[in-house]
């Protein structure tokens, strides 16, 4: 017998494959016409709701800029390690990190089952509290930069995809409003003197050859802290998302574009609507060696002071809360906590259930990586 034509339809076949939604911004970067701006922010919605990550065209960033930042990234990775170390800084989210130094799952408050986890090294440089002058903040919420003197055209390089990376996020931010149904400036109020960091980092294990206790993971599964994030990434395989379907997908940057992904702040506001999506780095291996990934992201994380709460446009009809109003620096000093130093963050419930799911779903998990022993990094 048939289904009558009132009885719900059950939908036949596998679900649709993962896929991270491929927009071209250039409406809102070249000041296009209102009706392109308007279909731009109708894909960032749909995208953002259905997997967190997007792929930006038409950003602006010129060529050149992108090759300044990846050739002051391989003249600092390229020094000695103990030079390296030398731009270490206690107790900011300011200049090199050595590999294993960080523990990305405890910003979730998850710890990891194995020790092969977080095999990266990184450098942060990002706003300071002296860039706006006329506020009454402090360092101890923003950081003082370092710049290795080592490395002929470092800080200009730098400072100069800073600039673009910034101008994007704003951009997106924009975008963010109007697919929201906001006021074109209502991030403004919000971000005006943001805490906003690039971390460029670097997923090459130290010389020699490494033998493999479990699954080896160059950066631990994690959410972003802040608004939005803007990531420039080799194509090279490594970055991995986990879907709705509870499963990790594999993603690389299509020629020419960022990678952009929504964060925790983000997601309150819009009370999980816009999802900030669990993401982890799985370093190659070919041939038995480890290839090299390089990665910058531009964290734009919101103003210290301000309150992030849900926008009343996206409670439900009971009027209840996924999540209490927070003040950005206390849920950026959570975060820290966890990944710089080690205290895990027992606020992030929500995410650190979905991380333990996805462990569950994945074959072998618990056991001896499939092919493990010596790994020779290149």
């Amino acid at each position: 017998m048939s289904p009558s034509a009132t009885e719900p339809q059950v939908p036949v076949g596998p679900p649709p494959p993962f896929e991270v939604p491929v927009i071209d911004i250039t409406p809102y970067v070249d000041g296009g016409p209102a009706c392109q701006c308007a279909s731009v922010a109708r894909q960032m919605d749909d995208a953002c709701a259905r997997v967190g990550f997007v792929q930006i065209l038409g950003h602006g960033i010129p060529d050149g800029t992108v090759d300044g930042l990846t050739a002051a990234m391989d003249g600092f990775f390229g020094l000695p390690l103990e030079g390296r170390k030398s731009y270490r800084v206690t107790g900011a989210n300011r200049g090199y990190s050595p590999p294993k130094s960080e523990s990305l799952s405890l910003s979730l408050g998850v710890e990891s089952a194995g020790r092969m986890n977080d095999f990266f090294e990184a450098f942060n440089i990002g706003t300071e509290a002296r860039s706006f002058p006329g506020l009454d903040l402090s360092e101890d919420d923003y950081g003082l930069n370092v710049w290795p003197t080592q490395v002929d055209g470092f800080e200009p390089a730098v400072l100069g995809y800073f600039a673009q990376a910034g101008r994007v996020a704003r951009t997106l931010t924009r975008v963010f409003a109007d697919a929201l149904g906001e006021p074109s400036d209502f991030f403004d109020s919000l971000t005006d003197h943001s805490i906003d960091v690039l971390r460029m980092n670097n997923y090459a294990l130290p010389e020699g050859p490494v033998t493999l206790d479990g699954d080896l993971t160059g950066m631990g599964e994690h959410t972003d802290f802040g608004l939005v994030t803007v990531l420039w990434a080799d194509q090279v395989a490594g970055l991995q998302v986990l879907g709705t379907d509870g499963a990790w997908h594999d993603v690389s940057p299509v020629d020419g574009a960022l990678l952009v992904n929504l964060g925790d702040l983000t997601a309150r506001l819009t009370n999980d609507r816009w999802m900030s999506t669990l993401h982890r780095v799985k370093p190659p291996i070919v041939d038995g060696g480890i290839v090299r990934r390089r990665s910058a992201a531009y964290f734009h994380d919101g103003n210290v002071d301000a309150v992030i709460s849900t926008l009343p446009s996206h409670l439900d009809a009971s009027g209840e809360l996924a999540y209490e109003p927070i003040l950005v620096r206390d849920h950026i000093k959570a975060k820290l906590a966890g990944s710089r130093q080690g205290k895990a963050n027992a606020a992030a419930v929500r995410e650190a259930a979905r991380v333990r799911a996805a462990a569950g779903r994945e074959p072998g998990k618990g056991g001896p990586a499939a092919g493990s022993g010596p790994v020779t990094p290149r």
